[in-house]
């Protein structure tokens, strides 16, 4: 599971471990150079606390993933957190992660850039879960159809009622019945 910040108190007590503990039992590391940047990822994982194991039943590993490289010429430092029931070998944690980085990232991506989902105020917040699963069914009826760009599945079906209704399965004859 990904630590957020709107974890505080739990993402507080991972970034202390890692701040102030100097043997960590497992590390990995991998650098890649592609797309026109460089990144490196470096993991580190230690157990569990008894107080993160007291608050969060099953964890076993805290992990520490730290992504840094150079994109266009500029440097970035990004640092992740994760708790994890599993068992494995560094290298296993550290594609595991990256694996879950990959699919949270293209899809919050997409949510955000392509819905504009954040720019969203809504005046009852009743309305934003329903939003976001209309969102969720559209986007996955977008992949489903073939189209690997959100933005390009959106242009295509904007402004077309026939090719929206076939998305979910529907016809035009259907519906005009």
């Amino acid at each position: 599971m990904t630590v957020k910040r709107n974890q505080p108190e739990l993402h507080r007590r991972i970034d202390e471990l890692f701040t102030y503990t100097r043997h960590f039992p497992v590390n990995a590391q991998r650098s890649e150079t592609g797309h026109g940047r460089t990144t490196t990822w470096t993991l580190r994982a230690r157990e569990a606390t008894d107080v993160i194991r007291q608050d969060w039943p099953g964890v076993s590993w805290v992990i520490e993933l730290v992504v840094t490289g150079t994109r266009k010429g500029k440097r970035y430092r990004h640092v992740h957190y994760f708790v994890t029931s599993l068992r494995t070998s560094a290298n296993a944690l550290l594609r595991l992660v990256r694996q879950r980085l990959s699919i949270e990232n293209q899809w919050h991506w997409a949510r955000d850039t392509q819905l504009r989902e954040d720019a969203h105020r809504y005046a009852n917040r009743v309305g934003m879960p329903l939003l976001s699963f209309l969102r969720t069914i559209a986007m996955n009826l977008l992949r489903m159809s073939g189209f690997r760009s959100i933005r390009a599945g959106l242009q295509r079906m904007a402004h077309g009622i026939s090719g929206m209704l076939a998305l979910g399965g529907f016809s035009s004859a259907q519906n005009s019945s």
